[in-house]
C-alpha cells in the first residue's frame, strides 16, 4: 500500500472515457486511472467503472466509492433512473457494483458532483450558497444552497441547461425547443460560426482559414484561439455566447440568489472573452440591480477533475 490512510474513489463516467481517482480527504487526487468509454452498450460501461476501481483498490486502500453519470439519479442516490447518452433506464447501479466491489458506492449526477467538488475545494469554497454552470457540448449545472447540495423533491432538480428561453426556438436533444443549452453552448457556438463560414461571410474567413477550409474542423477551441489573435468575428461569437449565459445566470439569479456562479466546462477556456460578457449581460438584465447585492462569476478552478473530486467526497460523507 502506498498510503496508510483511508480514502476514496471518484468515477467520471463520461461519453468518451471513464475516469477514476483516488482522493484524500482535501481533495488532493493521489492517484488516477481512465479508460476508454466502451460505446454505449450499459454492460460494457458497468465493466469498466469496475475495472478503473479494482486497478485502484489493488494500490490503495479505498473505502467507498463515488460515480458521477450523465443522468438523472433517485433521491436515494442508487438508481440511474435516466441517462440520455447511455442505454440506462431505471438501472440500480449501487447495488450492481457494491456487489462486485465489495465496497460502499453512492451514484450522483455528474454535474451535481462536480458542483460539490467547487464548492468544497474549487470557486466556491468560501461561501454557503453557488451554482455551477458547466458550458460544454450542452450547458449542466449544479447548485449548492446553503451548504447543502440541492437535488429536489426527487432527486433530479437543477437541469438547468433545460430551462426554456426561446419558445419555439431551437429543438434540443431533450425533445423540446427553445432550451438554454441551444444558445448558451459549445455547441451553439459551433453552429453559429459554421453556419456563418458555410453561407460565405466574409467576418468567417479568417476561422475557416484556421481551420483549412473544412467546416467539421471548426470547433469551439480554434474559434477562442482565433478570438485570442484577435480576430473580430470570433470574438464576437462568444461575446454572443456570453450575454446569452449571462441572462441565463440573472433569470436563475432571481430566482435563487447564490452568492457566486463559477463558470466549467471547456469554453470556459476562454475566459473574459466570454466571462466578460456573460458578466456585463448578467449586470444589465439582474432585477434589482443597483440596489442589491451582486454575486460574482467566475471561472470554475478544479477543471475536468471537478465531478471526480466532487463524487468521492459525496460518497465520503
Amino acid at each position: 500500500m502506498t498510503t496508510t490512510k483511508k480514502l476514496s474513489c471518484g468515477v467520471d463516467v463520461g461519453g468518451t472515457k471513464i475516469l477514476g481517482g483516488v482522493v484524500d480527504h482535501d481533495g488532493n487526487i493521489i492517484e488516477d486511472h481512465r479508460v476508454e468509454s466502451p460505446a454505449k452498450s450499459p454492460e460494457a460501461i458497468e465493466a469498466a467503472i469496475v475495472e478503473v476501481v479494482q486497478e485502484l483498490k489493488t494500490k490503495h486502500p479505498i473505502e467507498c466509492v463515488g460515480i458521477g453519470a450523465a443522468g438523472y439519479i433517485d433521491k436515494g442516490r442508487s438508481t440511474v433512473l435516466f441517462a440520455p447518452n447511455i442505454a440506462w433506464r431505471d438501472v440500480p447501479l449501487k447495488e450492481r457494483l457494491e456487489k462486485v466491489l465489495e465496497l460502499p458506492v453512492v451514484i450522483e449526477n455528474d454535474a451535481n458532483a462536480a458542483a460539490w467538488g467547487e464548492f468544497e475545494y474549487g470557486a466556491g469554497a468560501e461561501v454557503d450558497n453557488m451554482m455551477l454552470v458547466t458550458v460544454g457540448t450542452g450547458v449542466g449545472g449544479g447548485l449548492v444552497l446553503e451548504g447543502d447540495l440541492y437535488r429536489g423533491a426527487f432527486g433530479v432538480g437543477a437541469e438547468i441547461g433545460h430551462m426554456r428561453v426561446v419558445p419555439n426556438g431551437h429543438l434540443c436533444g431533450c425533445g423540446n425547443r427553445g432550451c438554454w443549452e441551444q444558445y448558451a453552448s459549445g455547441s451553439a457556438l459551433v453552429r453559429n460560426v459554421r453556419a456563418a463560414a458555410r453561407g460565405g461571410s466574409l467576418l468567417a474567413r479568417e476561422v475557416l482559414d484556421r481551420a483549412e477550409g473544412d467546416l467539421d474542423k471548426i470547433k469551439g477551441p480554434l474559434i477562442t484561439e482565433a478570438a485570442r489573435d484577435g480576430d473580430a468575428f470570433a470574438i464576437e461569437a462568444l461575446t454572443d455566447l456570453g450575454i446569452w449565459l449571462g441572462e441565463g445566470i440573472a433569470s436563475i439569479a432571481a430566482v435563487l440568489d447564490p452568492a457566486v456562479v463559477a463558470i466549467g466546462g471547456g469554453v470556459a477556456e476562454a475566459d473574459d472573452l466570454l466571462l466578460g460578457p456573460a458578466r456585463r449581460a448578467f449586470l444589465a438584465q439582474l432585477t434589482g440591480r443597483g440596489h442589491r447585492p451582486m454575486l460574482d462569476i467566475r471561472k470554475a478552478t478544479l477543471g475536468n477533475e471537478a465531478g471526480l473530486i466532487g463524487a468521492a467526497d459525496l460518497a465520503r460523507r
